[in-house]
């Protein structure tokens, strides 16, 4: 490769350089066994201008119809001609930009080839729209029944499509957002890396992926809720979660109450005043360790109960046990153990 290059230099050098000329602008070459470096003379490229060099100003304006990047402050023009990075054409409606754009959907990690195979739309209509003729329509449907089966290649790109379909239904159902469903998917790509798949369920491990996917974005969700959504028990969705975490050595922090304040607060229809009552109790208990070797989520609904009250917005123990999914056992118990150490008179 390097012989070549200098082979070709000599020659631009030599006696093909008056043909050339005419075409191309002067280039000067430095080949070295080391590096490549072509110094194009005529056609520099301009960097981002960040500062004014008149003034000094980082007050910039760009102007896209002109081309012009203009300084606020003296006016200077910094640059005249600059490219136009988006389309050749202009749109006056949504509708109009869908029909001309040539450009599919971005990647995407829910999909196991993250959306870059061709998909065949299953309505028989061509690009502008038109109904395709009838005697085609057998045609367009061997080729969409050919185009799916040639998206999954083999087992593992099988095991992934089923599993990530699977983890978008239980966040849709779930409420989650894409965030949650993105790490989820990414959790159980690097299950299947790792051949962690072998001898359980998909619907386990997608669960389970999910289960850490909400711990890992700050919306926890309990176990009991993702086997509500899964079609698995909470015992296998946890035991494969632990199997998961010790193998691809994640870094999970524990929940704590103050992750299901808001959601729960939500869900009572409380506003921002219990809300914040409620993390002002959970500081407290904090700072005294009474929330140490208890489950988050019974702290949570004891001190949303005792916020309530406190603001004068009372809830039931019975609505914020259905809200929480704890009894009201549980509650009575909690809260109990709060205002008797954090020294608070309710009157119940």
């Amino acid at each position: 490769m390097f012989n070549q290059f200098v082979a070709c230099a000599s020659k631009i050098k030599g006696g093909y350089r008056k043909r050339f000329k005419k075409y191309m602008p002067i280039v000067k070459i430095t080949v070295s066994k080391s590096t490549y470096e072509v110094d194009n003379m005529d056609d520099q490229q301009v960097e981002d201008i960040v500062k004014c060099p008149e003034c000094g100003s980082r007050s910039l304006t760009r102007d896209e119809t002109r081309g012009e990047v203009t300084c606020d402050d003296c006016g200077l023009v910094l640059e005249d001609n600059v490219i136009d990075q988006g389309a050749e054409w202009r749109v006056f409606s949504p509708e109009q930009g869908d029909q001309r754009a040539r450009t599919g959907a971005p990647m995407t990690v829910m999909l196991h080839d993250k959306g870059l195979s061709t998909d065949i739309d299953w309505q028989n209509k061509d690009y502008s729209g038109k109904t395709i003729n009838s005697r085609y329509r057998s045609q367009f449907y061997r080729m969409r029944k050919w185009q799916k089966r040639s998206r999954v290649s083999n087992a593992t790109e099988r095991n992934l499509a089923m599993a990530l379909a699977e983890l978008d239904r239980m966040a849709s159902r779930l409420e989650l957002p894409k965030t949650v469903r993105e790490a989820a998917a990414v959790n159980y790509k690097k299950a299947v890396d790792k051949r962690l798949i072998r001898g359980r369920s998909i619907e386990g491990v997608a669960a389970a992926s999910l289960y850490a996917a909400c711990r890992q974005c700050g919306v926890p969700r309990t176990l009991d809720e993702i086997g509500q959504a899964s079609r698995t028990g909470r015992k296998e969705i946890g035991r494969t979660y632990r199997f998961m975490v010790r193998e691809l050595k994640m870094k999970i922090m524990p929940t704590g109450p103050e992750d299901y304040i808001s959601r729960f607060c939500s869900g009572l229809g409380l506003d921002s005043e219990v809300e914040a009552k409620a993390y002002e109790l959970i500081k407290a208990a904090q700072e005294k360790e009474l929330t140490s070797g208890r489950g988050p989520t019974g702290i949570a609904a004891s001190i949303i109960y005792i916020a309530s009250v406190l603001c004068g917005k009372r809830r039931t123990q019975r609505e914020v046990a259905e809200v929480a999914g704890v009894t009201e056992v549980t509650i009575r118990n909690r809260y109990k153990e709060l205002i008797q150490n954090l020294n608070i008179e309710l009157d119940i």
